[in-house]
């Protein structure tokens, strides 16, 4: 027998946030130890590192923010229209949609009596059978997600977790233990971040944690490299 089900209701919990904290602190971590890999390469002074290093640091996660609101934005917009194109034909043309939840109930399964009662059970509630054609018939899931909290912890991510990689140039102006070993450190403490937020990653990729860490503790590495190197090279051409 086949049964259907409520909707399941929308999580509206900081989890829904998960996924910009976590792309927030890959891409800060990344992009910034490439700009410190960069400015090290060249040998240029803790100074130019941290001058570089702060201007890129909030100068990507702004514009990745900025992004990300956009993005969502443009979803939200999109997914209005067609809720209201799809409120219309419910309220104008309700016999056809009807069909259409008929249509999709006989594809899952449904027949004879009890896809009758599956019908009348969607069709019963005017924002149910919206949902319900929002997301069958136009693949849009029903959100409430609001693009500015996505968009600030999109930055917040970026930014605190983005700033370890200059965290050892900071300290080396007070610390002398710093001071002499500050690119190395700087890249031990980058390297754990990779693989901790590579790891987080798979609270919604599922998949292994530790695959997930290497993989990202890899292409950060890979950046890192090749900026170091092309810094190293841009150098030997000016002198």
């Amino acid at each position: 027998m086949v049964h259907i089900s409520e909707p399941e209701p929308h999580h509206h919990g900081n989890g829904i946030y998960l996924k910009d904290l976590v792309y927030g602190a890959v891409d800060g971590t990344v992009t910034t130890f490439a700009v410190v890999a960069g400015v090290a390469g060249a040998a240029l002074s803790p100074a130019i590192v941290l001058i570089l290093g702060f201007a890129n640091l909030f100068a990507d996660g702004f514009s990745m923010a900025i992004s990300n609101y956009l993005s969502i934005k443009a979803d939200r917009d999109y997914a209005a229209r067609a809720r209201k194109r799809e409120t219309w034909e419910v309220e104008n043309t309700p016999d056809e949609e009807r069909e259409e939840i008929r249509e999709i109930l006989l594809k899952k399964g449904f027949n004879g009596k009890e896809l009758e009662t599956a019908v009348e059970i969607i069709t019963s509630n005017k924002e149910h059978w919206i949902d319900t054609m929002m997301h069958e018939e136009l693949g849009i899931m029903v959100g409430n997600n609001d693009p500015k909290k996505h968009a600030l912890a999109t930055f917040l991510s970026f930014v605190l977790v983005g700033i370890i990689p200059l965290l050892a140039y900071v300290l080396s102006y007070f610390l002398p233990f710093f001071a002499e070993r500050t690119f190395v450190i700087s890249a031990v403490l980058t390297s754990f971040t990779f693989f901790l937020v590579g790891a987080a990653k798979t609270f919604f990729t599922k998949q292994n944690w530790m695959v997930s860490g290497i993989r990202t503790f890899a292409i950060g590495g890979l950046a890192a490299v090749v900026a170091y190197g092309m810094g190293a090279f841009i150098k030997t051409l000016v002198g």
